[in-house]
């Protein structure tokens, strides 16, 4: 939380005047939510997108990517094995946000938002009663947001933490932002040849743009984070905020914050910048996989996950300062802290990123750390859990009715572990959401093994499905495909599979 009005802060105050002269206020707040003697405690949530824990150096990762975190977890609650239900932003955010798996709130696609009929079994609607805040850095996010904001007290407009941003899109036409995004960018941005549809604003524009981010260029030699060209942020300015939120907001409150970072572009600071370049860390090697975005070398994957893990190194100093500023503020006297994230990434096979039809575990394997308020020591829980936890654990420590629709279950250590958990994930983006499940990717984890189910593909031949089974506990990188050496475990594994398919599409047949 800063003490004075910086450098940084005039020159962002002064860039924004030409563009900022439509914007809306913020939604006024509404009063104060606590009553006397109102014991509840607070819950702030906090997701960074696209962080795979197996980057995470102490779930075991080679490199010391997060330093700051380590040194909190004497206080936390750690999970070893937690999951993601999708393998991309729209379908792992929905779970995370419903508890309900992809099948259910049906949210496959890219900007999709859940299915009308369940819209209102969300976790702002399950903590009715509190004051409830949200933002996200994210397009994605921010449309699932949008779906939801009745539920929210406060739904923060997506710009208000970029250092440039489309004003019509998110704020003069609000309800509208899609289609404002489009004609915005017809009239403002050029194309790749240089031409646009105004003969001079795009020039305008791109010299705003230009002039609004010069002060900070220097310090960002990948680029400053962006979610697109024009559209970029400081996570500092998120972490400076979301501090800032969490000491004056009406109480008890729930807060959930999507910050883009370390989801692609990586852009880490200088200082960061090359933090490992000649550590001499070497991935494993992988066969190329059939689902790719152009089949990456290994020179370029190897670039690509450092720069990727240097990027986590900002993530984790600027988690830590939020920490550090909280615990002065006295914020987590009173306080759960969840840090989490809604999927993985992938740097191997060929491929670069996420969002494709595999549902490999560095996809799937999400942080997941619990801060709770007073504890100081140390717990590790490395039963096998699912984002879609998070919804059901979070009402139960609050004191909050459970949510009957959640499929998840309540995190040990607050409930018993359950050993012979079955936890699903899918991939589903290229299924019509309102139609039975057709072409899609399925994953089970039973016990030490996991099936993945591809149906459907015209990639995979004639047959067009492609069955694959691991046992993630010695074979963690998932080299060895045991279908046909253990076909006992893989045809049971496949037959459940198969029953909750048929369950699931039923409604759709």
């Amino acid at each position: 939380m800063k003490s004075s009005f910086s450098r940084r802060d005039f020159l962002k105050a002064a860039g924004m005047l030409p563009l900022g002269l439509g914007l809306r206020p913020l939604l006024r707040r509404a009063g104060s939510i606590s009553q006397a003697g109102d014991s509840r405690k607070n819950v702030l949530i906090v997701v960074f997108d696209a962080f795979s824990a197996y980057h995470l150096s102490f779930h075991g990762y080679a490199r010391e990517t997060t330093p700051n975190l380590r040194r909190l977890l004497d206080r936390a609650i750690v999970y070893h094995n937690h999951h993601a239900a999708g393998n991309f932003t729209t379908p792992g955010t929905a779970s995370l946000l419903t508890g309900t798996m992809p099948w259910t709130h049906r949210a496959f696609k890219v900007f999709s938002h859940v299915d009308a009929t369940i819209a209102g079994m969300n976790l702002f609607r399950a903590f009715e009663g509190y004051h409830r805040v949200a933002y996200s850095h994210n397009p994605l996010v921010d449309a699932l947001l949008r779906q939801f904001r009745r539920d929210l007290d406060q739904h923060v407009p997506l710009n208000r933490l970029f250092l440039t941003s489309d004003p019509l899109s998110n704020s003069i036409f609000a309800a509208d932002s899609d289609p404002a995004s489009v004609a915005w960018a017809l009239s403002l941005t050029k194309e790749d040849r240089g031409y646009s549809r105004s003969l001079f604003l795009s020039d305008l524009y791109e010299w705003l743009v230009k002039s609004k981010i010069a002060a900070y260029q220097p310090n960002f030699p990948l680029g400053l984070p962006r979610i697109e060209e024009g559209v970029y942020f400081l996570l500092e300015d998120a972490i400076d905020w979301m501090a800032a939120e969490a000491s004056r907001m009406p109480q008890p409150y729930i807060g959930y914050f999507h910050c883009l970072p370390p989801h692609s572009p990586s852009a880490p600071p200088d200082d960061l910048h090359r933090t490992f370049a000649r550590d001499g860390f070497q991935a494993p090697v992988k066969p190329v996989e059939v689902f790719g975005y152009g089949d990456w070398s290994p020179e370029q994957l190897a670039i690509a996950r450092r720069e990727y893990d240097e990027f986590i190194l900002y993530v984790d100093r600027e988690f830590g300062r939020l920490f550090d500023n909280l615990e002065k503020s006295g914020v987590l006297q009173n306080t759960w802290v969840v840090f989490t994230s809604d999927h993985g990434e992938l740097f191997e096979r060929g491929v670069r990123g996420h969002g494709l039809p595999l549902l490999y575990e560095p996809l799937l394997r999400i942080p997941l750390v619990i801060f709770e308020p007073g504890r100081s020591k140390r717990m590790d829980v490395h039963s096998r859990t699912s984002a879609l936890d998070l919804l059901p654990t979070l009402l139960h420590l609050t004191g909050q009715p459970a949510a009957e629709w959640a499929e998840g279950a309540i995190l040990p250590p607050f409930a018993e572990e359950q050993p012979d958990r079955r936890l699903y994930a899918m991939y589903a983006s290229r299924n019509d959401p309102k139609a039975a499940l057709t072409q899609a990717t399925v994953a089970l984890i039973e016990g030490n093994y996991k099936l993945q189910y591809y149906f459907g593909y015209e990639e995979l031949g004639p047959r067009a499905e492609r069955l694959q089974l691991h046992d993630v506990e010695s074979d963690r990188e998932e080299l060895h495909n045991l279908f046909d050496e253990r076909r006992e475990v893989g045809d049971a594994m496949l037959d459940d599979v198969k029953s909750k398919l048929a369950e699931v599409n039923q409604p759709y047949l």
